[in-house]
């Protein structure tokens, strides 16, 4: 539950930068590339995550499987997904976060939310990650404590190499405003903050708490770790299986924002895709990996919708 609440969350704008506390060893930087480091990652770029084309109307359209943690050398698309890019109209992201409105959003607390009360002892214990994660005090101030939670979550995938800075749809924006291709959001930044934060307070606190004892007990960086190998390896498998092996689904309460948080969320997904092919555009649609597991994932939502799917990496095995 965790890995996905702090997957969404790379989505929403948040500033992550600023000095590092000078008493907190910090996790290295990531490797800053040469020219010709780059132009070598460029030419033996390979495809990784997983990539399906889903046709309609006499017309193709994409979906893509993203990761939004990476490496250096996950920056450069594989030679399956440069093609696709070069035949698309429009990039989809869950959130388009050039959009002003979206942004408008973001910058204000949750409508649907109360302000969550924190008690002294688990402020303390929040803050704390915040001086692990290198973060300045107040750099998150404003954010509801679940979006802290989660950006602490996801900056400690750095100790292994992992970066938000390398993220799919992060990149993919890059690349999108570089060649002059609109980008649109499958989502509203309203629904997802929705799917994200509970309204009841009484669950925000309960969810707080889990998710600040797996990452307090070192819980939490293997479980990225083996999602982001997996991702790479184009192992749907295994992500499909997250909730089983990943320790982080302990009752019915955490099965069930689970689903909210997955399953709940790709018909909207599926809806906005099909809408966008139906005007006449091919869509590269770039979406959580996670998003194609489960009982209602999004391939089975765009089958339900008419669309033939094919796999186009990883190939046959």
């Amino acid at each position: 539950m965790s890995w996905l609440r702090l997957a969404c969350t790379l989505l929403l704008g948040l500033s992550l930068g600023g000095p590092a506390f000078a008493a907190t060893a910090c996790p290295p930087a990531p490797t800053q590339a040469s020219p010709e480091q780059s132009a070598a990652w460029g030419r033996q770029a390979q495809d990784r995550g997983l990539l399906y084309r889903i046709s309609r109307d006499g017309r193709d359209s994409f979906v893509y499987a993203t990761m939004h943690i990476g490496r250096p050398e996950w920056a450069y698309p594989g030679p399956k997904l440069q093609a696709a890019l070069k035949r698309v109209d429009v990039l989809a992201l869950e959130l388009d976060l050039s959009d002003a409105a979206t942004l408008q959003v973001l910058s204000r607390p949750p409508a649907h939310a109360p302000d969550l009360k924190l008690p002294p002892a688990l402020r303390k214990r929040l803050d704390a990650q915040a001086r692990l994660a290198c973060l300045p005090a107040g750099a998150l101030a404003g954010q509801h404590p679940l979006m802290e939670l989660s950006t602490y979550t996801v900056l400690a995938a750095r100790w292994d190499g992992l970066d938000p800075s390398f993220g799919q749809e992060l990149l993919l924006s890059l690349w999108a405003r570089e060649q002059g291709l609109p980008i649109i959001g499958l989502e509203d930044a309203a629904s997802q903050q929705r799917a994200l934060i509970p309204g009841d307070a009484k669950l925000a606190l309960l969810s707080l708490q889990k998710g600040l004892d797996q990452l307090e007990q070192g819980r939490v960086r293997p479980l990225m770790k083996r999602l982001a190998q997996a991702w790479a390896q184009g192992d749907l498998a295994t992500m499909q299986d997250y909730a089983r092996w990943c320790d982080c689904i302990e009752d019915a309460q955490d099965r069930a924002d689970f689903i909210r948080l997955n399953d709940e969320r790709n018909p909207t997904l599926a809806a906005g895709i099909e809408a966008k092919h139906a005007q006449g555009k091919s869509v590269l649609a770039a979406v959580g990996a996670l998003h194609l597991s489960g009982q209602a994932s999004l391939l089975k939502q765009l089958r339900q919708r008419g669309f033939v799917v094919e796999q186009l990496h990883p190939g046959p095995r």
